[in-house]
């Protein structure tokens, strides 16, 4: 099944700035807040392997003029210290973790059916990025934000422990072959790292289309002591988890998609 993939996707890949690649019109201003994607900073503890590799990839103008035009509205640049939500949206409210949106298709959806919560959405492709950009301005989403930086860091450095209401993780990467499989961004650390961010009662909701990730997921989340299965093995989609176009394609064609939603217990 194809999938608009959210870790890596094949083509949307940024331009980064000093390369051949970036976009001449950017202006030095965006490319100064873009940089993070394209160098991450040595931050304590950096020694992860990313789950995302930068290549040649097609953005649009009108992505491009959303980069330029909104990043500084919409946006919340990537710094090694933790977070303050209720300043970055201007409100207190239950915050959801969104890793990997993509195009963004589906961040919009929920966030605009879920006025009550906060969305904080983490991606490093520069067409994503701009996609969701233009996604927000263009439906007035008040309650969503996105950080253009590397998904681990952005959880290390800037969210608070006990303070996130929910995490998405929908289609990552599967990276199919197997030497590839250390890429993949749902691991024992990670998990524990999102796990000790996520507040007593909150969920992980993850999604996938490759059954071999799926069972990996299931192994990963299902090890970890800091959360508890909500129902046994697989969860069926909960309604505020849309169907994205290649899903419901691929379900038509009989693939199959696997959710699971983990609590964290107290």
């Amino acid at each position: 099944m194809t999938t608009n993939r959210s870790a890596n996707p094949p083509v949307n890949t940024p331009a980064i700035p000093g390369n051949a690649d970036a976009p001449a019109s950017v202006s030095p201003q965006t490319e100064a807040a873009l940089a993070s994607t394209a160098h991450a900073p040595n931050s304590p503890g950096a020694t992860h392997i990313r789950s995302f590799v930068h290549r040649r990839g097609h953005i649009t103008q009108g992505q491009q003029a959303a980069l330029e035009q909104l990043l500084g509205k919409w946006s919340i640049p990537y710094a090694a210290r933790r977070l303050d939500p209720a300043a970055a949206f201007g409100r207190a409210a239950p915050t959801v973790l969104e890793i990997g949106f993509g195009m963004g298709e589906t961040t919009e959806k929920i966030a605009l059916a879920r006025p009550g919560d906060n969305f904080l959405g983490v991606e490093v492709f520069n067409a994503g990025v701009g996609s969701l950009l233009r996604r927000i301005e263009d439906s007035s989403i008040p309650n969503l934000r996105i950080i253009q930086h590397d998904a681990v860091e952005v959880v290390r450095d800037m969210i608070a422990p006990d303070s996130l209401a929910g995490v998405h993780i929908y289609f990552p990467d599967p990276w199919p072959k197997k030497r590839h499989h250390k890429r993949r961004l749902v691991q024992p650390p990670f998990i524990a790292l999102l796990a000790s961010r996520i507040a007593p009662g909150g969920y992980i909701h993850c999604a996938t289309d490759w059954e071999d990730y799926a069972v990996q997921m299931l192994d990963v989340l299902g090890n970890e002591p800091q959360l508890k299965n909500t129902v046994d093995g697989y969860a069926p989609r909960p309604d505020y988890r849309p169907l994205t176009k290649f899903e419901t394609r691929g379900l038509r064609l009989g693939h199959g998609v696997w959710d699971l939603i983990f609590k964290r217990v107290a």
